[in-house]
């Protein structure tokens, strides 16, 4: 199949932060950050669960799950849209483990989000629409960032 192409892969292997939406039982939207979000394969996405017991008991009742990752300089990213398996025992667990212990994510892992990804499509910002080129929109958004670090009094904030 390979929904996950070669750009995708950088995307997410750069960012790795990952939102997650899921349905709850209750037919409302659940999304939540995944900061260990990578890609398993040319069809799969995963993420540990450290801190995601909504998500993982939403994929439990509801397997259907998007994941959006985005440069937030370039602005631009991809949605994954596919269905979750909650992994917690077995080999294809312990092979994700070890992959995020090689990874030095030191949290406690409960289980493991395997997303078989049906569909791959590619996130813009509207920024791209006006005629800014790729350039344009990381200067801006890199003095954005900037700012934010310095605050208006020229010394980084928080001293």
């Amino acid at each position: 199949m390979h929904t996950i192409d070669e750009d995708m892969r950088r995307v997410v292997e750069e960012q790795r932060l990952g939102f997650a939406a899921t349905v709850c039982p209750d037919a409302t939207p659940n999304l939540s950050p995944k900061g260990t979000t990578a890609v398993w394969d040319d069809d799969h996405l995963i993420f540990a669960d450290i801190r995601s017991p909504r998500t993982v008991e939403n994929l439990r009742h509801n397997p259907a799950i998007e994941i959006n990752v985005v440069d937030p300089i370039s602005r631009k990213g991809y949605r994954f849209k596919g269905t979750g398996t909650v992994l917690t025992e077995g080999t294809l667990f312990d092979e994700v483990l070890a992959f995020y212990r090689r990874r030095r994510v030191v949290n406690e892992i409960r289980s493991v989000v395997l997303v078989e990804v049906e569909r791959a499509m590619p996130l813009t910002s509207p920024a791209y629409d006006l005629g800014a080129t790729e350039q344009e929109v990381r200067e801006r958004w890199e003095r954005h960032h900037e700012a934010l670090r310095w605050g208006e009094s020229g010394a980084p904030t928080g001293e």
